[in-house]
């Protein structure tokens, strides 16, 4: 799955909400920020496509994706390892 050459270190970890592309995934990310005049921590959920060259991932798997060159108009990141399968 490491075919295609990393370009930045950049790498996060989500949960695939589709995989209905052919070779991408649909990858949420979450991350808690603090708010700055509250004081009080905010989920946050950002989605990214990625490229699965071997379409491996299934809706609700968890992966690791790691940014890439751009592939397409909107993708540019590469699943690299699936953590967790789907139950």
């Amino acid at each position: 799955m490491e075919e295609l050459k990393k370009t930045g270190n950049k790498s996060f970890i989500g949960v695939v909400l589709s995989d209905k592309m052919d070779k991408t995934v649909t990858v949420a990310v979450e991350s808690r920020k603090r708010h700055p005049k509250y004081k009080k921590f905010v989920k946050y959920r950002k989605k990214y496509k990625a490229h699965d060259e071997e379409n491996q991932c299934n809706q609700g798997d968890t992966v690791r994706i790691v940014e890439s060159r751009p592939l397409s108009k909107e993708k540019h990141w590469v699943v690299t390892e699936i953590m967790e399968r789907a139950k």
